[in-house]
């Protein structure tokens, strides 16, 4: 197994490629008015520093339930946070008020091929360096890494496969995969909070084109991948992150013997509980 450790990039997440990408890419007009997206976390603080660095304005629409860590990083990078409800249509109908007040350009998380694109970097770099590979991994939540993923493997090696890992609590980049059309995501009940999210439609459609399978685990299992990161590897890896190598031992009757790529997408974690306690015990 050969992993890109995307909780090493730039705001701890793969976000930071496509965001980048997206805004260098804006017209001269389309930056003077500012940007807006919807984001848990690592897509927040993508565009938020990614803007920061080329002089952009950033807002970002964010769930009341977003993890501290990721609002602060956020903030933090200068962008204003606009919080929302709990629900993708809640994220959808604030961003949409926002733009039509203020007159942002919109960076979707996911379904824009700028973003897709710039995605797909961190399995070109996987490939080009460690390459040729049987299969490639990634979670999937709106299909921005996956799409990309996909794009990039699939230019280079037509033979490699590649798979998708998504929460069996979110599945439906699964059963939409499986029956050739798009399902919302309802309620979805699961640690990675950066799943959580609709495929677009896009994503969807690079997603049918170019990708073999998609495997979904439990909770159990992303927090045992969780854990094997940690203390194998000493990578802090979130739950997000670890749902490729999940989908990996899920399967590893099947891939003994290949060799194999796992994007780890991001490590931004939220220990306050974790230290908050440790101090109690103390």
């Amino acid at each position: 197994m050969f992993f890109k450790c995307e909780n090493f990039q730039r705001v701890g997440a793969f976000k930071f490629r496509g965001a980048l990408n997206t805004v260098s890419l804006l017209s001269d007009e389309e930056k003077s008015r500012g940007v807006v997206t919807h984001s848990s976390g690592n897509h927040a603080q993508a565009l938020s520093l990614a803007a920061s660095m080329l002089g952009v304005k950033a807002t970002i629409v964010m769930p009341k339930n977003s993890p501290t860590v990721k609002v602060n990083a956020t903030r933090g990078y200068g962008s204003e946070i606009v919080f929302c409800e709990n629900n993708p249509e809640s994220r959808v109908e604030t961003c949409t008020k926002l733009i039509d007040e203020y007159g942002y350009t919109l960076v979707h998380p996911y379904n824009d091929e700028r973003i897709i694109a710039g995605a797909g970097t961190a399995a070109l770099e996987l490939l080009t360096d460690y390459g040729p590979l049987d299969v490639v991994m990634a979670p999937v939540g709106g299909g921005g890494l996956l799409s990309g993923t996909s794009v990039a493997t699939k230019g280079i090696s037509s033979l490699t496969k590649v798979i998708g890992g998504e929460p069996e609590n979110a599945d439906d980049a699964f059963r939409s995969f499986r029956d050739g059309v798009i399902y919302p995501s309802i309620r979805p009940n699961t640690i990675a909070d950066g799943l959580r999210t609709n495929l677009g439609d896009i994503t969807f459609s690079v997603i049918r084109a170019n990708v073999d399978r998609i495997v979904t685990v439990s909770e159990e299992e992303i927090l045992s991948a969780m854990k094997i990161l940690w203390e194998r590897m000493k990578l802090v890896v979130e739950p997000s992150g670890a749902v490729s190598l999940a989908a990996a031992i899920k399967i590893k009757n099947e891939l003994k013997g290949l060799r194999v790529g796992i994007i780890i997408s991001g490590g931004n974690v939220d220990l306050e509980k974790f230290f908050a306690e440790f101090e109690v015990a103390q």
